[in-house]
């Protein structure tokens, strides 16, 4: 009787396990609701937009690096974090044309940095602006310390090696596309053995100047450069004028001696033939030939004359007299 006063009844029982379900439930949602507030503050979802990547960091370690666009998650802070790196953005750096009143990291003018010495130990001042972009994320973020002030004083160092090399004239005139060249191949060799992450996309340079003191002398000298230019390619058009002139009318010459020397050789090949077939005849007829060649020989030495012919042996001559004629000049010749 005790047992059963003590023992719950069914109403009761399922009373109790549906508070039981329900506050499992709850709990449930608090727990759920608490996640959801744990990965929402500690930032577990983040979207890419093109253009850039993320260092995933777990506990501070680096695990992944992600460039594809688009929703990504990980591990709430602090187990996981990460930092979004703009890769296809083109950084610049500017050099000597900032203003001459600002100062560099260094605390020193903004102009010093272009002034730079040349292969024959001229100064010369020469502003340039390096144009980058990040090609390890990783590398860029974490390698080195300040890759902004690695890379101007990398740029500086590759831009003065290169103008140490060159002659002041090639500098400030033709030069100065070969130099960006350069300097953007010496920078990058010494970028990549910092491991700084960086690729250099071009160093265009903006202004050249000699020393104020003497400006003037190097204007004068660029002008007269100029000057000897000008008259070199006046005297190559010139050339290039005269000679194909000259190439032609000695071509003519060539082509008509060539056809000079042709026909006197058909001339002669065809007068050989012609003495070869004489001779021949003449072995032939003797006599007939001679007579032959006799009457032609006249024929061309008077050409104009009248000739008349008499057969040896003939008896008797009919007289001649030409009408019209007196003395054997002709009436209208009078």
């Amino acid at each position: 009787m005790a047992d059963a006063e003590e023992r719950p009844s069914t109403e009761e029982r399922v009373r109790r396990s549906a508070g039981r379900t329900l506050a499992n439930a709850s709990l449930l949602l608090v727990l759920l609701g608490c996640l959801a507030a744990w990965a929402w503050v500690g930032g577990a979802s983040y979207t890419l937009q093109p253009g850039q990547a993320a260092l995933v960091l777990r506990l501070g370690r680096h695990v992944d690096t992600v460039a594809r666009p688009g929703l990504r998650w990980h591990w709430p802070a602090p187990f996981e974090t990460h930092e979004v790196v703009a890769v296809e953005e083109v950084g610049r750096e500017a050099f000597g044309f900032r203003g001459a009143d600002v100062e560099t990291a260094e605390g020193q003018p903004a102009a010093l940095e272009a002034t730079m010495q040349t292969r024959e130990n001229n100064i010369v001042r020469l502003s340039f602006e390096v144009q980058y972009k990040i090609k390890d994320a990783f590398a860029a973020r974490f390698r080195l310390a300040s890759p902004e002030a690695t890379l101007r004083d990398a740029a500086q160092s590759a831009i003065r090696e290169v103008v140490g090399r060159k002659a002041i004239e090639g500098v400030l005139s033709e030069d100065r596309g070969l130099i960006g060249e350069e300097t953007r191949e010496v920078l990058q060799e010494i970028l990549d053995g910092y491991g700084a992450g960086l690729s250099i996309q071009g160093v265009q340079l903006k202004d050249a100047q000699p020393p104020a003191p003497v400006r003037a002398a190097f204007d004068d000298v660029i002008a007269a450069q100029q000057d000897a230019n000008r008259v070199v390619n006046e005297a190559r058009g010139f050339s290039n004028e005269v000679l194909p002139r000259a190439r032609a009318e000695a071509a003519e010459l060539t082509e008509a001696a060539t056809a000079y020397r042709e026909s006197v050789i058909a001339e002669a090949t065809g007068a050989a033939s012609r003495f070869g077939a004489v001779v021949a005849e003449y072995r032939k007829a003797p006599r007939v030939t001679e007579k032959r060649l006799y009457l032609e020989a006249m024929e061309s030495v008077l050409p104009e004359v009248e000739k008349v012919i008499v057969e040896p042996g003939t008896t008797s001559v009919v007289p001649y007299l030409p009408l019209g004629r007196a003395g054997g000049v002709d009436e209208k010749a009078r």
